[in-house]
C-alpha cells in the first residue's frame, strides 16, 4: 500500500492508496502536527511514502516520522523525483510543488487544455497546455484568510466562521461578510477563467479543489468537476511511474 502525504500551510492530509485507488483519507492541522497523531493511522503493510510540502520545517520532520514508524524512506517531491510536467515558469523553481502536482493529476485525469483552481490557504489558478505544458497562473489570498482579515484590520467587524451567507444581500453583518466574500469570491472566478479561456481556448476545463471548493464551487458558473483528491491522486500517479 502507499501512503500519500500532502503538506499544506493550514493541514497536513494523508491518502492510503491500494494500487490507484484511495482507500482511506485523513488529515491533521499542521500547527498541531505531532508523530502521535499519526501512529495510530498508519497501517503495518505500508510498501512505499510520498510527500508533496509547501513548509519546508515540516517536510524533514515528517519523512523522520514515516521512516521510524514503516521503515520505509518516503520520497520527497521537488527533492527525490520531478513531477514529469513541462514547466514554462519563468523561473521554474518558484512554483509550488503541489500546484505542479495538481496539474498533473488534472492532465491525465480530465485532460486538456484545462484550469486548476485550488481553494486552499491561499487560492491558486494553475494553466495547463493541451501539450502537457504548465503554463503559470495566478496567486490570491484564500476565503478564510480574506475573512479573517476583515477582522483584524477592523475594528468593528466581528470574526466569523465561513459558510453559505443566507441572502444575496447581507441585511446584517454576518451575512453582509459572507455575501462579499463567497459572491465576491465566485465572480471574481468565473470572470479569471473567462479571461484565460479567450488566451487557453473557450473548450478549457476548470477542475476545482482544496478544501473551500465545496462551498464556493456551488456559486461558480465555470467550475466542470470539485475533485476534493486531487493532490493526493496526483502523487499516487507519480509513484506508479517511479
Amino acid at each position: 500500500m502507499l501512503i500519500a502525504i500532502d503538506i499544506g500551510n493550514t493541514n497536513i492530509s494523508f491518502g492510503v492508496f491500494r494500487g490507484r485507488r484511495i482507500v482511506r483519507r485523513f488529515s491533521c492541522p499542521t500547527a498541531a502536527y505531532s508523530r502521535r497523531k499519526i501512529n495510530r493511522k498508519i497501517l503495518s503493510r505500508v510498501t512505499a511514502t510520498i510527500i508533496c510540502s509547501v513548509v519546508p520545517h515540516l517536510t524533514q520532520r515528517l519523512a523522520r516520522d514515516l521512516y521510524r514508524l514503516t521503515g520505509i524512506r518516503p520520497y520527497i517531491i521537488g527533492k527525490d523525483v520531478l513531477v514529469p510536467i513541462r514547466n514554462l515558469y519563468r523561473r521554474p523553481a518558484q512554483v509550488g510543488q503541489d500546484r505542479l502536482v495538481n496539474a498533473y493529476a488534472a492532465f491525465f485525469s480530465y485532460g486538456a487544455p484545462l484550469i486548476v483552481i485550488d481553494f486552499g490557504t491561499a487560492v491558486t489558478f494553475d494553466v495547463v497546455s493541451q501539450k502537457r505544458e504548465y503554463l503559470g497562473g495566478m496567486i490570491l489570498p484564500g476565503l478564510k484568510i480574506s475573512l479573517d482579515s476583515l477582522a483584524q484590520r477592523t475594528a468593528l467587524l466581528p470574526s466569523i466562521r465561513l459558510t453559505s451567507p443566507a441572502e444575496f444581500i447581507g441585511r446584517d453583518t454576518k451575512n453582509s461578510m459572507l455575501s462579499g466574500i463567497v459572491y465576491g469570491f465566485s465572480s471574481l472566478v468565473d470572470e479569471l477563467c473567462r479571461k484565460i479561456k479567450k488566451k487557453l481556448g473557450s473548450k478549457a476545463r476548470v477542475v476545482a479543489t482544496g478544501g473551500d471548493a465545496g462551498l464556493i464551487g456551488r456559486y461558480c458558473r465555470v467550475i466542470n468537476k470539485i475533485d476534493k483528491d486531487l493532490t493526493l491522486k496526483g502523487l499516487a500517479l507519480i509513484m506508479n511511474k517511479i
